[in-house]
């Protein structure tokens, strides 16, 4: 599925598919820098702390970096 949206709502970053049916929820962090950083057609970004969190469209985390 390819990811049309990402939108944070409070703590959590919500992904959507091109029909706007959810796809996954995902935990956005509660820090002053966290939250949803970006995302693609096939990954979201989310900063949690000092680490930007790398998730595909179903919520697998498949990477993390450190943040800048």
């Amino acid at each position: 599925m390819v990811i049309a949206s990402a939108v944070q709502k409070g703590n959590f970053v919500y992904v959507y598919d091109e029909r706007g049916r959810q796809l996954t929820t995902i935990a956005a962090g509660g820090g002053s820098h966290d939250g949803l950083q970006g995302y693609t057609a096939t990954t979201v970004s989310v900063r949690k702390g000092s680490f930007i969190y790398i998730y595909d469209e179903r919520g697998h985390q498949k990477s993390v970096i450190p943040a800048r």
